[in-house]
């Protein structure tokens, strides 16, 4: 956790302060934005454009304990705005396979696993599932954010999830036979 007296540091823009907090924090915000975007370079801009925003919105902190989600919602958002760029979210996307059932033999995923299985999917697809599953927006929140309606939030990830059943099953299941 970063103490107060560090971020107090950041505000006055004082450097190591600031070396110091991007040291503890880019690995995490790395990741983050790594779930949402596939090309290095795009990985890399969002994160030193989050960094820039976050040194110099730092007054806008409300509750210093917040820090690490305040920094992470701003990594989020700089996606966000890489993938609106580049992403039509109301294409209708090509039919999803029906599952046929299965026996797991599989105990679970790791995370690499998981984040090697969303990069396979539409970016509309895994952007929607990010925000959903794992960042915990609701479809309202992530319609606002992305600038489409509740319905397609929702229909874009019923498809990440059908996509990501039909993944797991053909590499994990079907191979573990």
């Amino acid at each position: 956790m970063i103490s107060e007296n560090l971020i107090a540091a950041c505000k006055k823009m004082q450097r190591d302060a600031q070396r110091q907090v991007y040291q503890l924090m880019a690995p995490k915000l790395y990741y983050t934005c790594k779930r949402y975007l596939k090309k290095e370079e795009e990985i890399e801009e969002a994160m030193a454009d989050a960094f820039y925003t976050i040194f110099t919105k730092l007054d806008q902190l409300k509750e210093m304990g917040a820090f690490e989600a305040w920094a992470r919602r701003i990594a989020i958002n700089q996606c966000l705005l890489t993938i609106r760029k580049k992403t039509n979210f109301n294409m209708y996307l090509d039919d999803v396979k029906v599952l046929q059932p299965f026996t797991p033999e599989v105990n679970h995923l790791e995370e690499e696993d998981l984040l090697n299985l969303l990069n396979l999917i539409p970016e509309g697809c895994r952007t929607i599932f990010n925000l959903f599953v794992i960042e915990g927006y609701g479809h309202k929140e992530i319609a606002d954010m992305l600038h489409i309606s509740e319905g397609t939030s929702k229909s874009q990830l019923n498809v990440a999830k059908t996509k990501l059943k039909v993944l797991v099953n053909q590499r994990y299941y079907q191979n573990a036979k």
